[in-house]
């Protein structure tokens, strides 16, 4: 990379944002790098990155991620949109800040998935308007959103456990979230993914290891428990909550999977 004048950074308590509508010329350069994380999302045109590496170029969709202290050098083609954020990241992200790496410390994700895409674009704007609104704790507004922008990216990383699930395996799981109290097939399933039940089944198994309908009563008896837990109701309204309208067999599978009856988890641990 060639010298430059060093470009001045911000000093970062949480989080800085920013939103920038760019032309050629527009550049940054930080022979140490910053103290901070710094996240930029590309929206429209184009971002040159350089680094110890080399250099690679920034499209829609694509995420770059700068470690602190990392040397780099950037800047717009002939037009560049793009959303920043110098942040310190609370501890328990640190397991998402591993990415694909262009060269050290300078990382980049490129968002295929059209959904996700747009979901962590909306989080990634809704933390700078957060972040530079009037609300009292609007940097910890602004915080929760970029964590979740993070979660969302941590699905898209191939660094990550999530990552490496298929797509369709991660359809399943989540229509067996959202549908607990409601019995569900292979069939209906393999309808959903395009793959045959066996099909189905062999990748899901494969990927989680349980099978789909054991997946889906795990996740139901584990509301169960929530509930036995944190409200009065009675562990016969509760079997049907969660799909169940034998109370009888509610009991036998509870215990089975807790090793206690609905009554004796409750008490145990003092639900209402």
């Amino acid at each position: 990379m060639p010298q430059k004048s060093e470009t001045l950074h911000p000093e970062v308590v949480s989080l800085v944002t920013g939103h920038f509508h760019e032309t050629a010329g527009y550049a940054s350069w930080r022979q140490h790098g910053t103290r901070d994380w710094l996240l930029i999302a590309t929206l429209s045109g184009s971002g040159r990155f350089g680094g110890a590496g080399g250099e690679f170029v920034t499209r829609p969709g694509d995420l770059t991620l700068l470690r602190p202290g990392t040397c780099h050098d950037y800047g717009a083609g002939e037009a560049w949109e793009l959303l920043w954020t110098h942040f310190h990241p609370r501890p328990d992200w640190q397991p998402w800040l591993n990415w694909p790496e262009e060269s050290p410390g300078l990382m980049r994700l490129s968002l295929a998935e059209p959904v996700i895409r747009q979901k962590i674009l909306t989080r990634f704007r809704d933390a700078h308007h957060l972040a530079t609104g009037a609300l009292r704790h609007r940097e910890t507004f602004a915080l929760n959103a970029l964590e979740e922008v993070l979660l969302w990216c941590d699905t898209q990383n191939p660094h990550s456990e999530q990552a490496r699930l298929d797509p369709r395996v991660l359809l399943v799981m989540d229509h067996l979230v959202r549908c607990q109290a409601a019995p569900v097939s292979l069939g209906e399933l393999g309808l959903l993914t395009g793959l045959s039940p066996s099909r189905l089944s062999h990748l899901f198994r494969a990927q989680i290891g349980l099978t789909p309908q054991q997946f889906h009563e795990g996740q139901r008896l584990q509301r169960a428990a929530q509930l036995l837990e944190l409200t009065a109701r009675p562990i016969a309204v509760i079997a049907a909550e969660v799909g169940y309208e034998n109370p009888f067999y509610f009991t036998l599978r509870f215990k089975k999977h807790s090793g206690l009856s609905p009554r004796d988890y409750r008490k145990e641990h003092g639900g209402s």
